[in-house]
């Protein structure tokens, strides 16, 4: 069968009844999943699979990518009613839907990161449909070394562009490299700082110390602050159409930017739409002419955030679907879904199942474009209301999904215990100025820089100068070294301006 021919079959295919139900059902159930603090994406894909068992392969891989789809757009729900990220990719929606919330656009910043999602998520899906083979060889040129470099690169941009404070924003990653330690060393299987607690054997589970940093703090501010005239903008906003957002067009920068990163980061296994979402971020505010309007209510930070972290969806399924690796944890799932349906992801697969592949990827799409219908409507209508609970229900209502969400993730009262500490920790250093997202891609890409590091120098039995001998390497290197300087030469221009007027 030709290419067009296999297309056509997987259109006739998705364009049956089951496979729109399920896709329909997906998507909500993963903007559901996604908007309750401490799920995720990944937990829901993760719950589906046994459930889908008795299910055609093409409806349960329809309602996988619903829930793909949904579920990292969900996250941005309560990241701008509660500044809580549903997802970690998220966070950096937070900057400024919190801000656009509290003077009365909530819905405005709703229906911009549904858009945005929507954008992101289709342009990913159409480079997983066209250039899955050649892009997937991209890969080839990362090895250890070069992953290695990839993830120090990702630790310092967001510590130093990323508050006003480069030392305390580097402080923060290094807290979240220590955090990222704990539990055994995947390498030598010893335990490390586990104290002689089992609990601590397998280190903190991640989706707690999400919720513990920024689930708990707001429900604390909630409680210490009046916000009274915050909520009653936010009604007239949702319910008043004449405040509502028209400037589409000033957008499409920000779409295209940050499409593109989504994707290339999506292409690199192990990096994931953390990174995509926080560089998509900070690319924007770098090119923008007011780059002091992010973190104050800029309607392109929601957009740039959103588009790019729903831009690495499809294209980290890239390396999955041809080489068998995983683009991030979320791909790793969809993986064990293919599995369980005796489906090998892999070269083979394109071979061996043409027109599922190509179905599943058109799904990928489909369900992306659906978000401003579906994902746009469900959080102005449903979710956005929540915003008019006095300030005495919200907190509990938060502090009670985070627990919830927290203890059903392994049945640990542990991990409940863990939640308050990295509340209460999040809560400390916010009041002290230290930035919380390093800490979180700390953990997150700490542990992928360690491994990848000590893999490097085992292929290179030990020659330290060997990581740095490819281009890639180089590159990255350089980068690296730009990001460093960059407040030293904003510090020196600084002082030459109070030096000399003239330059200001």
């Amino acid at each position: 069968m030709s290419i067009i021919d296999i297309l056509f079959a997987a259109i006739r295919e998705i364009l049956m009844w089951q496979n729109l139900a399920a896709m329909g059902v997906g998507v909500v159930g993963g903007i559901l999943i996604g908007a309750l603090p401490g799920l995720t994406a990944t937990m829901g894909i993760a719950i589906l699979i046994p459930l889908t068992f008795t299910m055609e392969p093409m409806v349960a891989l329809g309602m996988v990518a619903g829930i793909y789809n949904g579920g990292i757009y969900g996250g941005a729900i309560p990241a701008i009613l509660l500044g809580i990220p549903g997802t970690s990719s998220s966070i950096p929606t937070t900057f400024d839907g919190v801000p656009l919330a509290k003077r009365g656009e909530a819905g405005n910043a709703l229906r911009i990161s549904a858009w945005s999602s929507a954008v992101g998520g289709v342009a990913s899906g159409f480079s997983l449909l066209l250039l899955a083979p050649p892009l997937a060889t991209v890969t080839l040129l990362f090895g250890p070394a070069e992953y290695f470099w990839v993830a120090l690169f990702g630790m310092c941009s967001i510590a130093i562009l990323l508050g006003a404070d480069p030392l305390k924003g580097l402080i923060s990653s290094g807290l979240g490299l220590l955090i990222g330690t704990i539990g055994i060393d995947s390498v030598s299987g010893h335990e490390r700082f586990t104290l002689d607690i089992y609990y601590l054997t397998g280190g903190f589970n991640f989706i707690v110390l999400l919720a513990g940093l920024y689930g708990l703090p707001p429900a604390i501010d909630l409680a210490q602050t009046a916000i009274s005239q915050q909520i009653d903008a936010a009604r007239t906003a949702i319910k008043e159409s004449e405040h509502r957002f028209t400037d589409w067009p000033s957008l499409f920068p920000t779409w295209a930017r940050s499409s593109m990163i989504g994707i290339v980061i999506g292409i690199l296994p192990g990096v994931g739409g953390t990174m995509a979402a926080f560089l998509s971020y900070n690319e924007t505010k770098r090119a923008d002419k007011d780059p002091e309007s992010f973190g104050k209510g800029n309607y392109k930070g929601v957009a740039a955030s959103e588009c790019g972290n729903n831009a690495d969806n499809a294209s980290a399924l890239i390396p999955t679907l041809t080489l068998g690796v995983p683009g991030n944890a979320v791909a790793a799932v969809i993986m064990g879904a293919f599995l369980v349906h005796g489906l090998q992801p892999g070269p083979g697969l394109f071979r061996s199942e043409p027109v599922l592949v190509y179905a599943f990827i058109l799904q990928m799409i489909l369900t992306a474009a659906i978000l401003p219908l579906l994902g746009g409507t469900i959080a102005v209508r449903v979710f956005a209301p929540v915003l008019r609970l006095p300030q005495s229900l919200i907190a509990p209502i938060v502090v009670s999904l985070s627990v919830i969400g927290v203890y059903s993730i392994q049945n640990s009262v542990f991990d409940i215990y863990a939640l308050i500490g990295f509340g209460l920790l999040g809560y400390i250093l916010q009041r002290t100025g230290f930035p919380l997202a390093p800490i979180v891609l700390g953990v997150i890409l700490g542990p992928m820089a360690e491994q990848q590091l000590r893999l490097a120098l085992i292929i290179s039995r030990g020659d330290v100068l060997s990581i740095a001998s490819s281009t890639v390497s180089m590159i990255l290197i350089a980068l690296i070294a730009l990001v460093l300087l960059l407040p030293v030469v904003r510090m020196l221009m600084g002082r030459r301006a109070r030096i000399d007027p003239k330059l200001k």
